[in-house]
């Protein structure tokens, strides 16, 4: 798509998560950008929170004096209140503004009490982050109707575009005060949702049963549930990233909204001239790490398995996940097989005893083989505390050893001290076993990898598979496999089963199905994906248009 189909003047989209890497919208908005920059060249304007200091800057923020210096010269904020402009360091480089939104706190009763007269946002039981993501959201909103009024934008195409409930209070603002600027808000999951999963509540079976305020209240959420609602039901466009959290957000937030599958970039993955050098070294490194810890000689040939993403036990299925490794080493599999789990947690530095160990050449086991970093909280970490309620000991004689890698792979973690992308490569397969995936990016970056995956029903990405593709591993790379609120056991069965059946292939029948999988990739390009977004620019512009002419 070379040309825009909608004409934007200026598009701005904030998020808490611009510039600022912590979970899954962070991949949707990094990717997205360069697909946004070739439609709009540098009329994107992407808002995040100014959390950095000189000590810690952010890694994705290049400043610039150059960019928008008029009207920042201009441009007058609440004390406490100042922007940094520069470009997200990523594939298209789009323009961005930081917001140092501290002073916001001082107005935050007269602002929650406007948000209650003008949208009924209850704001009275607000705990944890609220405060801190309606400040900068507020601020945010600051931001967006300086640029608009200095730039006089009233009659033109102006979208401002909200991520998830830590900015619906930016959304609200720009909604009372610039009504010319079409809004969209997109919810990646529902607070409600996440909270029911996180809770041990069984979700899809009883989703119609489910009342959003009525659980709000019994779960504690109220302030974020009716914030998320009001931006929901206020914005101009609503969507979600899947059909499945679109249901969710139809019973739980009671309006429908427009389906924005999340895309992926092609360009965190190596050339054809690099890739295979590429492989090679993971899975050095991860053996290396593997034999280091066990004390004995990892095969060259194992089957590398991993899963990854947010510390979340339940709602990633890592529960799921650790209970099918111990199915899989019942099957006794042909081929040694090193399963790893690299999931961050409350950790405490990288275990010295490895370190000095990854650089010996006779190697001897280590006491607690299952661990990479140690934990400060070994006792109650969920997936250590499984790992060895499963008996996995990492002993020479075990066909399947299991190893927790409980930090983030960001390239200096002093274990691998590569980032996670520079170790997916190595794998052979991966899983993802979500009870609770709105989209699903892990698998879509596996499957750019040519590492075919295993996934749920339960998630949006496996859902777009069971859409578009056939789901079996020789046609898409990809197994999804029907997971419910009370089938656990079957899951965990056909998850070992199609592992063993992975790791019995020969070279050339693996081979075809890796390639498979990156061809599934893609297919999800933004490239692709972005005319859902065009959809939700021109409804959003629709709306403008008849509030004008009313």
């Amino acid at each position: 798509m070379d040309k825009a189909p909608v004409n934007l003047d200026l598009l701005f989209e904030t998020s808490w998560e611009v510039c600022n890497k912590i979970g899954g919208i962070y991949t949707v908005l990094s990717t997205k950008a360069k697909t946004l920059q070739t439609l709009y060249k540098d009329k994107t304007i992407f808002i995040g929170p100014d959390v950095w200091s000189k000590e810690n800057p952010s890694p994705y923020f290049v400043e610039s004096s150059i960019l928008l210096k008029d009207w920042k010269a201009k441009a007058s904020f609440p004390e406490g209140v100042s922007v940094r402009v520069g470009r997200w360091n990523v594939a298209g480089k789009p323009i961005v503004i930081l917001v140092k939104f501290d002073g916001m706190y001082a107005v935050k009763n007269e602002f929650y009490g406007r948000m209650w007269d003008l949208y009924h946002v209850d704001s009275l039981h607000a705990y944890g982050d609220y405060d801190e993501a309606c400040a900068f959201s507020h601020a945010a909103g600051l931001v967006i109707k300086s640029i608009c009024d200095y730039k006089k934008l009233a009659d033109k195409n102006v979208i401002a575009h909200f991520d998830e409930w830590t900015t619906g209070m930016g959304l609200l603002y720009v909604k009372a005060e610039l009504p010319t600027v079409g809004t969209i808000f997109t919810t990646h999951a529902t607070c409600i949702g996440r909270s029911i999963c996180g809770n041990g509540k069984p979700l899809y079976d009883y989703l119609r049963g489910y009342n959003g305020d009525q659980m709000a209240r019994e779960l504690n959420m109220e302030s974020k549930h009716s914030l998320e609602k009001a931006a929901a039901h206020a914005a101009d466009c609503f969507t979600t990233v899947s059909d499945i959290t679109a249901l969710e957000c139809e019973q739980l937030l009671e309006r429908r909204p427009l389906v924005t599958p999340n895309g992926f970039e092609q360009n965190f993955v190596p050339g054809k001239g690099k890739f295979l050098k590429a492989r090679k070294e993971a899975r050095e490194i991860l053996l290396n790490v593997a034999s280091s810890l066990t004390g004995s000689k990892i095969d060259d040939n194992a089957f590398i398995i991993a899963t990854s993403g947010r510390c979340e036990y339940r709602n990633k299925g890592l529960d799921l996940y650790l209970d099918s490794m111990a199915r899989l080493r019942d099957l006794n599999p042909s081929r040694q097989i090193v399963s790893f789990v690299m999931v961050p947690a409350w950790v405490k530095e990288p275990r010295q005893d490895l370190v000095k160990a990854l650089n010996a050449k006779r190697k001897k086991a280590l006491a607690d083989p299952v661990l990479t970093h140690e934990l400060n909280n070994p006792n109650e970490d969920p997936v250590n505390c499984r790992i060895h309620g499963l008996g996995f000991t990492n002993s020479p004689a075990d066909n399947v050893k299991v190893i927790y890698v409980p930090c983030y792979l960001n390239g200096d973690d002093g274990i691998f001290n590569k980032t996670y992308y520079d170790l997916l490569i190595g794998m052979d397969a991966t899983v993802f076993p979500s009870y609770y995936e709105p989209w699903g990016y892990t698998p879509l970056e596996s499957v750019a990898f040519g590492v075919p995956t295993v996934t749920t029903t339960l998630s949006g990405f496996g859902q777009w598979i069971l859409a578009t593709e056939d789901n079996t591993f020789q046609e898409s790379g990809v197994n999804v496999i029907a997971r419910g609120d009370f089938n656990y056991d079957e899951v965990t069965e056909q998850i070992a089963r199609s592992l063993d059946y992975l790791a019995g292939l020969d070279s050339g029948e693996k081979a075809c199905v890796d390639s498979r999988a990156m061809l599934t990739a893609t297919k999800a390009a933004w490239s692709y994906f972005i005319k859902y977004y065009i959809d939700a620019f021109r409804m959003a512009l629709d709306m403008v248009a008849k509030r004008e002419h009313r």
